[in-house]
């Protein structure tokens, strides 16, 4: 068994905390790992009214002071943080924010690119996920989508998670190998990775419609939610996909529909 360590972030800011010397501090001058120092001070956030959007902006803020384009780091966080205790815990009772609907999927294979990242890293500037589907156009992604068995649909696949949501996980950029691929076919390259979803029930989420990258942002954050709620629905972490269809063509002008793997 592979043992890996990660960094304990703040639960408000998402700020990692190698040293005790960046916790914050409970009512009787006590250390607590689960916020930084910054956010929580004498058992209290430091900006109570602060809200997750006021969160992000000053996050991203920081981001591009340090670096990082500054759409690219508003979209990871706008991903990230509301995962986070300070912002998840109950604001997800609304039944708006659950499903679209419910369905039992047969399952599919899928081929393509992958990369391993956490959600904390996607928070960086380094997030593999950006970089992943920048490889995967710039390389095999037309000729794939073209060769797939569902032509002109494109997945992204979340699979072999760690921990759940607290710890690594892969991405694949990919299409439908469920028939075909053989021969010359762009879906037989040794240069692929293949990974089965597996049959089983899903909640799926459908964005609203607008630039694809805002609402799936917008959608996962969402899910987050309705996640963190007692909603009678439990996650499986077998394989969480975004089906991009001929909706999506437009990426400008997209709706894109979210598939989680729950408990039957």
């Amino acid at each position: 068994m592979t043992m890996t360590t990660t960094l304990i972030a703040c639960q408000s800011c998402g700020m990692p905390m190698p040293e005790s010397a960046l916790y914050g501090t409970e009512s009787n001058g006590e250390l607590t790992s689960e916020f930084c120092k910054y956010c929580y001070e004498n058992g209290a956030f430091t900006q109570p009214d602060l809200t997750v959007e006021g969160m992000v902006e000053l996050c991203t803020s920081i981001l591009v002071e340090e670096g990082k384009e500054e759409q690219s780091a508003r979209a990871m966080l706008q991903a990230y943080l509301p995962s986070l205790k300070r912002w998840s815990t109950g604001i997800a009772a609304d039944a708006a924010e659950g499903p679209d609907r419910i369905v039992e999927h047969s399952g599919l294979r899928l081929a393509g690119l992958s990369a391993r990242t956490t959600n904390r890293r996607e928070a960086s500037p380094d997030g593999a996920i950006p970089q992943l589907w920048s490889r995967f156009w710039s390389g095999p992604g037309g000729q794939l989508a073209a060769a797939s068995a569902e032509p002109g649909v494109v997945y992204g696949l979340y699979y072999d998670y760690e921990d759940g949501a607290d710890g690594e996980y892969s991405v694949l950029a990919g299409v439908s190998a469920n028939a075909g691929g053989g021969g010359e076919s762009p879906l037989s390259s040794k240069e692929l990775d293949n990974v089965v979803v597996p049959a089983g029930k899903y909640a799926v989420f459908v964005t609203r419609r607008g630039p694809s990258v805002q609402v799936v942002v917008e959608a996962w954050q969402r899910i987050w939610r309705w996640a963190a709620s007692s909603t009678g629905y439990e996650r499986t972490f077998a394989g969480d996909f975004e089906r991009y269809d001929e909706r999506c063509h437009n990426p400008d002008d997209a709706v894109v529909e979210i598939f989680i793997a729950i408990k039957a």
